[in-house]
């Protein structure tokens, strides 16, 4: 009798330490799980705000901060100038008027912006800012080999376009159709340009529809790169003519775009 006592307290015993190293063993997991997570660097995105800049900057700021791992912070145009781009791994120039934007940075500071790129930077550019991205203005950055087609009539109207989207585009907009309707704002209908110095740009949309308001000739804007991407120095470039971020649904447009960024497996065309 009292053998069987001892025999059933031990395996008493021997069960609770079980259970004790268990826990242990899940508590460490979830301990490592948490550290993991706390020591993942967020990635640093610098928005341009300033002189050029239009409404849309505050979506684009809500937009990035809702991001796990993503941290903004606005810069302005002296900011550019006096070097704060420094540590940032993406910078955002959006919507407005992309001459206003490339004269507020002045020769210096677009020249900053140049360097940022050439070291292994990444630029996105939306509307405005892929004005400012292309290489077709003495105020613009000459930082992707494109050129803007019909510059006479570049305040072509508003609405809503349908975009045609390649592989690229459609990873981009999480999209299974290769179609996508979005809100356009009179930004640039991009072209292949022959900059010597510049390598040759992927397309990620086209133009499918247009808008065209009276007194604007129709027909030119079907069948113009929309979205593109390219390479400066070690940097990447991506240039959006139209608003993902003013377009209902498309709140992870953006967000996407900055993890092709800063991918080190994506290419230009990846």
């Amino acid at each position: 009798m009292t053998k069987g006592i001892v025999i059933k307290s031990l395996g008493a015993v021997l069960g609770r330490a079980l259970a004790i190293f268990s826990l242990g063993l899940f508590s460490l997991a979830g301990l490592s799980q948490t550290s993991k997570g706390q020591n993942q660097k967020p990635t640093l995105v610098a928005l341009y705000q300033g002189q050029g800049t239009g409404n849309s900057s505050k979506k684009i700021l809500t937009q990035l901060q809702t991001e796990n791992n993503v941290e903004v912070k606005a810069v302005s145009a002296a900011d550019i100038r006096n070097g704060d781009l420094k540590g940032f791994e993406v910078v955002i120039f959006g919507g407005g008027s992309g001459g206003g934007q490339g004269k507020a940075l002045g020769i210096e500071g677009r020249e900053k912006v140049r360097e940022f790129v050439k070291n292994g930077g990444n630029y996105i550019g939306i509307c405005a800012g892929a004005y400012l991205a292309s290489a077709d203005y003495d105020w613009s950055l000459h930082i992707i080999n494109a050129r803007v087609l019909d510059r006479a009539h570049w305040a072509r109207g508003v609405g809503r376009v349908d975009l045609a989207l390649n592989q690229q585009g459609q990873s981009l907009f999480q999209e299974k159709s290769k179609k996508t309707n979005i809100y356009y704002h009179q930004g640039p209908l991009l072209a292949k340009s022959d900059k010597k110095d510049l390598s040759e740009y992927q397309e990620w949309a086209t133009f499918e529809t247009e808008v065209s308001k009276k007194g604007v000739p129709g027909g030119i804007m079907p069948g113009k790169t929309a979205i593109a991407s390219g390479t400066f120095g070690k940097g990447k470039v991506l240039a959006i003519s139209p608003h993902p971020e003013l377009t209902p649904g498309m709140e992870k447009v953006l967000p996407n775009a900055v993890k092709w960024a800063t991918s080190m497996n994506s290419k230009p065309n990846s």
